[in-house]
């Protein structure tokens, strides 16, 4: 039987639908058993389902947010 620790680990695989057979089926009847389990799945799709949707940021604009965010980190890291 599957644990909650490998579902969590193959939870992306399995909302990808990149599982084969035996594996997709260990973790449908886990989480036939495990509350918390389809709870952390339903979570998951929830957040999938809201980051298909948001708007994506151009290419220079992430990478000049990355920019700021390692200069933000260098500087803390010299306090």
């Amino acid at each position: 039987m599957l644990t909650c620790k490998e579902l969590v680990a193959r939870s992306s695989d399995l909302l990808d639908e990149q599982l084969g057979f035996r594996e997709k089926l260990a973790l449908r009847r886990h989480l036939l058993l495990c509350r918390n389990c389809r709870r952390y799945l339903r979570q998951m799709r929830l957040m999938q389902g809201a980051l298909r949707i948001l708007p994506e940021l151009p290419r220079a604009d992430a990478e000049r947010l990355a920019d700021h965010l390692a200069e933000l980190r260098r500087d803390s890291a010299r306090r």
